[in-house]
């Protein structure tokens, strides 16, 4: 299925009444449908300048729930947004990259060259009243080749990391207006798993478990993680599998206080946009930088043992 034909009805579904993302209750950064359309000349100025140099920085306040349901106090989650005129082009884009990177491409059919059989004319060509046939696998009769089938291919495309960070960042402001922060809650579940507990966990804290929710973490208990799995609407994140779909796809979004430093530090205001250092490009650095350390030392192996044999001989 096309990425456009999942994403459209997901965006157009932003704009009802019961998403936080565009609802009339919510603050929100995408504009309004009712905007005044601007003339071209307008357009075109403003689509030449650079949509991260139009940065700001969007501060809320959301509440922090005891495992039990009470208010204990409040963070701040500071980060970076788009600003409304740009806003929807860069989430729309950035949900299009990551949906379309998805798609395998492995779907493939046969022409009628690639069908096995079909060699051997099946009738003459004049004197039997039929219409003329070359071959028995034509598209035209059943086990043929396929006209103008799907051939394997790369439907991956490309989009800027800074752009697709804005785009995180700013689906997750949008949506501060239905998000909150829950206490590290990993004693409570140290017996062992329980789904019941968790879900009445939500309940407590004012969710709906029928109703679609993201759980984000740096990191899961192990009970935790086992406790909530069983829970269809239920996202359970880390900063490893954090993405835009879940993000717009969730009605309600919970954090930890770990989690809101780490939102914090990896996409907020005072963030550098030169602060691109992720712990996976450097354990890759790391390994090539010891593998050129090892091949140094095997090379440098061998001059060392043909030295001592030049030496032994003379």
């Amino acid at each position: 299925m096309p990425a456009a034909a999942v994403v459209s009805p997901l965006l157009l579904s932003l704009s009802s009444s019961s998403s936080p993302f565009l609802s009339s209750s919510s603050t929100s950064f995408f504009p309004p449908s009712s905007a005044a359309v601007t003339p071209h000349a307008a357009v075109r100025t403003r689509a030449a300048v650079s949509v991260l140099r139009a940065l700001r920085a969007e501060a809320a306040t959301l509440p922090v729930l005891s495992f039990t349901g009470e208010k204990v106090g409040e963070v701040t989650l500071d980060l970076k947004s788009a600003p409304p005129s740009t806003a929807r082009a860069v989430v729309h884009r950035a949900i299009i990259t990551d949906r379309q990177n998805a798609r395998r491409g492995t779907a493939s059919t046969l022409t009628r060259g690639e069908v096995r059989g079909g060699g051997r004319k099946p009738y003459q060509q004049k004197k039997t009243g039929k219409a003329r046939r070359g071959s028995q696998r034509t598209p035209l009769r059943p086990g043929g080749g396929v006209v103008f089938g799907p051939k394997p291919r790369d439907w991956s495309i490309k989009i800027n990391r800074k752009e697709k960070r804005l785009a995180i960042s700013t689906a997750i402001v949008s949506a501060a207006k239905d998000a909150f922060v829950v206490e590290e809650f990993e004693e409570a579940f140290a017996s062992g798993p329980k789904t019941r507990d968790f879900v009445a966990a939500l309940q407590r804290w004012g969710l709906d478990p029928k109703q679609k929710a993201m759980f984000f973490a740096t990191d899961f208990d192990d009970n935790v993680r086992l406790s909530g799995r069983n829970i269809g609407s239920l996202k359970m994140l880390t900063p490893r599998t954090l993405n835009l779909y879940d993000i717009l796809d969730a009605r309600k979004l919970f954090f930890t206080p770990a989690a809101v430093d780490y939102l914090n530090s990896r996409y907020g205001a005072s963030v550098s946009d030169d602060y691109y250092t992720d712990d996976e490009d450097d354990g890759e650095e790391e390994l090539v930088e010891q593998e050129a350390e090892e091949g140094t030392t095997a090379d440098a192996a061998p001059d060392a043992t043909e030295e001592g044999e030049a030496d032994s001989s003379s």
